[in-house]
């Protein structure tokens, strides 16, 4: 007599829904109660993980969503940055409007310069996003007047709040999570309606969806001022975590550690994006310092491996085990 070995029955998609909804809940409700149990660099050191988790989200949604890599969204994350602090300094620091100041103008940089690169695909799109993001760095560094030039853009006030400033690392923690979590909520909404299903067929088969009447070129275009506005809102947050903002802040790097978080976390996947980020953040800016410098070298390591290892990043990781 046989032994009739138990079925496995694979978990529906509104089984999968729920079981995200409550992972998502959890990991909402531990950063929230994080700045209780971890002293002040510790928690400035995970508000900076958030700032570039959405950063990390913003560019997902060109490269993982749309298939356009880019090397130059920094500058829309820089743009951003130094609006929300030149407005802080200048006008005023009560929230949401630097907040505001930064998303609108991530998304007119990003909408003055799409109507070029949205023409484009492939290695074309790399190459023009590098060369802007080179342009407006050279623009952040030469234009003292506004932002500082090579000293930055310092004293920028603390964020306000009903005319109270967030001094302590504690509230401006979760200001940060606040934005960042609505900003995520809506790169995700984006990214699972009809515009984004859309977009994934750009991705897949850009000829066949123009074929089908999709004037594929005006949807890259919307994407992109999207993602720039988002990068916009994460540089914004930057302000208020740190209150400065550098040249280093629009450069290159920042545009390949981002590239890099998104490739780690599985682009497509916009939890993964924020792993990846937060990988990228916690070994360049905590693990650093000691590691005598070579952070650096330990994130190409991790890169190279899960180039080999995992080429669909932690997300395809995660996907497999289920």
């Amino acid at each position: 007599m046989t032994a009739v070995e138990p079925s496995v029955v694979p978990a529906t998609p509104a089984a999968r829904r729920g079981y995200g909804r409550w992972v998502a809940i959890a990991v909402l409700v531990v950063l929230a109660a994080a700045p209780l149990f971890l002293a002040p660099f510790a928690t400035s050191t995970l508000s900076r993980v958030l700032v570039f988790a959405l950063f990390a989200v913003s560019l997902d949604l060109l490269v993982g969503v749309t298939g356009l890599p880019s090397l130059g969204h920094a500058a829309y994350f820089g743009s951003g940055a130094y609006a929300a602090g030149w407005t802080s300094i200048h006008v005023t620091a009560e929230a949401p409007v630097p907040l505001l100041v930064g998303a609108g103008v991530g998304a007119l940089a990003a909408a003055s310069t799409g109507w070029i690169t949205a023409r484009s695909a492939g290695v074309f799109f790399l190459m023009l996003t590098l060369a802007i993001g080179e342009l407006v760095g050279q623009v952040a560094n030469t234009w003292e007047s506004v932002t500082g030039g090579a000293n930055g853009l310092t004293g920028v006030p603390a964020v306000r709040i009903a005319g109270q400033p967030l001094a302590n690392a504690g509230f401006t923690h979760w200001y940060v999570l606040l934005v960042a979590a609505l900003g995520f909520a809506l790169v995700w909404t984006v990214a699972r309606s009809p515009f984004g299903d859309a977009l994934r067929g750009i991705r897949d088969n850009e000829p066949r969806m123009r074929a089908l009447g999709y004037s594929t070129s005006l949807y890259k275009y919307a994407v992109f001022v999207l993602a720039g506005g988002v990068a916009g809102m994460a540089g914004s947050l930057l302000v208020a975590q740190q209150r400065l903002v550098s040249t280093a802040d629009v450069g290159f790097l920042i545009s390949s550690l981002m590239l890099l978080a998104v490739v780690i976390g599985g682009a497509g996947s916009l939890w993964g994006a924020c792993l990846g980020a937060a990988l990228v953040v916690v070994v360049r800016d905590a693990l650093g310092p000691t590691l005598d410098g070579h952070g650096p070298l330990v994130l190409g390591i991790v890169f190279v491996a899960v180039v080999y290892l995992l080429p669909r990043g932690a997300a395809g990781l995660l996907g497999r085990t289920r």
